[in-house]
């Protein structure tokens, strides 16, 4: 890891004020309590077995997260700077987790820890409001996925995912697009030239 690396003041700040106000002194505390991780390339954050400990804020670079069914992955989502991005069922119980998370670039994370976010909830209870937005966000996030891939056909869902979400399309490899997409790669070359 790279010593030399910081976070982002202005950035954590502007994305926390998106959830909850904080005097400067609070946000000063909670900006105290992060520390700053890089990873590189196709580095895991965490490896499917260990019990997610961490909550990650995405200052630069991708990840995805993917799970292992049948033997091959199944990626579930793909997160971009300015998200934040844990397991949250292994994190809040403290069980093994069944997913990977994968830097799909260079990139460096701000990374609260659970003892971290606990410490924030007994001496800045706003951030109990704060917890709880997250998890509503994961779970929308979680059940708006399940809903596309049993309701709509793989080359609606490519369509939804070119219009909504452009930094998927020009940042991450195809072969994992097509994974999102619950489809071979094959199939997803079959839906881009039909669609060209």
């Amino acid at each position: 890891m790279n010593k030399s690396i910081s976070l982002e003041y202005k950035i954590i700040k502007e994305d926390i004020s998106k959830y909850i106000s904080l005097s400067d002194d609070e946000f000063d505390y909670y900006f105290g309590l992060l520390k700053a991780k890089k990873f590189a390339r196709s580095e895991n954050l965490l490896q499917s077995g260990d019990v997610c400990k961490e909550a990650y804020f995405i200052q630069s670079g991708c990840i995805r997260y993917y799970n292992l069914v049948d033997g091959e992955e199944q990626t579930g989502q793909f997160f971009f700077e300015g998200s934040w991005y844990s397991d949250y069922d292994s994190f809040l119980f403290e069980k093994p987790t069944t997913q990977t998370i994968q830097a799909l670039e260079e990139t460096t994370v701000a990374v609260l820890s659970k003892a971290a976010l606990q410490k924030l909830y007994k001496e800045v209870p706003k951030f109990e409001r704060f917890g709880r937005l997250m998890a509503e966000n994961a779970f929308m996030g979680l059940r708006k996925y399940t809903e596309s891939l049993t309701h709509i056909s793989a080359e609606e869902r490519y369509k939804l995912l070119i219009k909504s979400r452009p930094k998927v399309m020009q940042r991450v490899p195809q072969q994992y697009i097509a994974s999102y997409l619950g489809i071979r790669p094959q199939s997803l070359s079959r839906i881009r030239k039909n669609l060209e």
